[in-house]
């Protein structure tokens, strides 16, 4: 037998409550030298709290943080660091009013003097020309303009850079949650490489796929405590779900509806997504084309229809949905059909964000404030908005969508990061809007949530529910009836829902033209 490696972090009986709400009730935690942690876990299991106590920004309640040999009373943030722990949260700390250098800047002291700007873009584009080839981001671009994947993967790259302090310990909270699957195997590659050295990571991930590949072993969370802890090899998808308690998983995390939504008598049997079908039998509601393309294919979405937008992160995905969402706003009372340029929008739209922090959430506002918010005119009394309607339709959404909290009084900010999106998807689905706009709104959401989010999208859809439907992750488009493959910029594929495939959307990624 083996004998176990020392540990490079060991957390002792951790426990943190958020006044009645307890996130860690006595959590036992370790990572041995040259180990990859996976740690999984449903939407408020407790991982993200647990990494923030081992990173320093929160400090446990009781319990004992052991780095090395060192057991340090005082533990923040400054000592993790200099200890050599470092963090990618799910919610990006990146300062948006700062350049890339200037970033890479923030977590260097030892980048000082003359020159300091010159030396830190030195070493962040060294560092992401390592871990993403390609990448195609400036050291002087200022990070608040750049699309949340080529923030993220900033912020990984950062985590990474080494000066004075060592690298001991890489923390990774859902890194690769807004990165298409090309740059999250760059990713994920270099973490084993840096595993491979004798450094640890922990890796939170929803994407279970990742987490058995990549892992060594599998940490399970439940409701604030370690319920499971074993090799990764000792798990496959099943067994892990299980051990998370969710339902029954399918085949390779296909997403699953309940033939109860395809009118077929309300059986709760399960099967996979079968398309609407309603292509050219149902009024156009959006019909766009991206700005600089002038001809070639042209996005049609109809009534009832759920249209795929795919392609590498960054292709104009996120820039055409934003434009149906102005087109759509800037005419908003009119009663005309709403157009500009290459959009024509028939009906009121609302977005669902991928990036919550900078494009979803009010920080400052309660939970049901923030759902209530598109849905003002129904939660009137008179000229002044019901708190006992606002209440009551909060209330509602969170039955529908299982928003975990005690209070919906409470600040958003007090939800996980996956309980925060199912706000927004409440939000969405609550208002008067016949075009739902998904800019990828999957990040950090578990996968129990994400096939009760995917049987709750199909129903809308077969209620007349247009949507579209941009997504980083591949199992996600066998909910679509047809795909749209971008790149530069461009349309350059229309797959039908039978001729969809990886192979597919990869080739036409990657191909300078694409004839469909």
């Amino acid at each position: 037998m083996s004998e176990t490696p020392p540990n490079i972090v060991y957390l002792n009986g951790v426990e943190k409550s958020f006044g009645a709400v307890r996130a860690l009730a006595g959590v036992d935690f370790a990572v041995g030298i040259g180990e990859c942690v996976g740690l999984v876990g449903h939407n408020g299991a407790g991982k993200s709290t647990l990494m923030h106590i081992l990173a320093g920004t929160l400090t446990p309640d009781t319990g004992e943080i052991t780095v090395g040999t060192e057991s340090p009373k005082n533990y923040a943030v400054h000592l993790a660091h200099r200890l050599g722990i470092r963090c990618v949260f799910q919610e990006l700390s990146l300062c948006p009013n700062l350049t890339v250098a200037e970033n890479a800047r923030v977590l260097h002291s030892a980048i000082a003097g003359w020159g300091w700007r010159s030396k830190a873009a030195r070493l962040i584009r060294a560092k992401l020309d390592e871990i993403f080839p390609g990448h195609g981001i400036g050291p002087d671009a200022v990070a608040g303009d750049l699309p949340i994947g080529k923030r993220q993967m900033i912020e990984v790259a950062r985590a990474f850079t080494v000066t004075e302090e060592p690298l001991r310990l890489v923390i990774l909270d859902e890194p690769t949650s807004s990165l298409d699957s090309h740059r999250a195997s760059q990713l994920l590659a270099h973490v084993r490489r840096v595993v491979a050295t004798g450094a640890g990571c922990v890796l939170i991930s929803h994407l279970l796929g990742e987490v058995l590949e990549y892992s060594d072993r599998i940490v399970v969370m439940r409701d604030g405590k370690v319920v499971t802890t074993d090799r990764a090899a000792s798990f496959d998808r099943e067994k892990l779900v299980l051990a998370m308690g969710a339902a029954k998983v399918g085949r390779d995390e296909l997403p699953l509806v309940r033939d109860s939504i395809a009118s077929n008598g309300g059986t709760s049997d399960e099967r996979e997504v079968v398309p609407t079908g309603r292509r050219g039998t149902t009024p156009v509601r959006v019909r766009a084309r991206p700005a600089n393309q002038t001809d070639g294919v042209e996005l049609l979405a109809h009534e009832g229809e759920i249209v795929g937008l795919a392609g590498l992160s960054g292709h104009g995905q996120t820039a055409l949905l934003l434009e149906i969402f102005r087109a759509a706003e800037r005419s908003r009372f009119a009663l005309l059909t709403r157009r500009n340029a290459g959009v024509k929008v028939t009906d009121p739209v609302a977005l669902i964000a991928g990036d919550r922090q900078n494009d979803g959430i009010f920080p400052l506002w309660s939970i049901s404030e923030n759902i209530g918010v598109r849905s003002l005119a129904a939660l009137r009394n008179r000229l002044l908005i019901s708190y006992d309607r606002e209440k009551s339709f909060a209330e509602r959404w969170q039955g529908r969508i299982k928003i975990r909290t005690p209070d919906l009084g409470n600040n958003i900010l007090s939800l996980s990061g996956g309980n925060q999106q199912k706000a927004l998807f409440a939000r969405a689905l609550g208002s008067e809007a016949k075009i739902l706009l998904m800019d990828d709104p999957m990040r950090g959401v578990d996968v129990a949530t994400k096939l009760e989010v995917y049987e709750l999208i199909r129903a809308e859809a077969a209620a007349g529910r247009t949507f579209l439907w941009y997504t980083t992750e591949m199992e996600e488009l066998n909910n679509c009836d047809h795909v749209y493959v971008f790149r530069n910029g461009r349309i350059v594929a229309d797959l039908h829902r039978g001729e969809l495939s990886e192979e597919r959307v990869i080739q036409s990624s990657f191909e300078e033209a694409t004839q469909v």
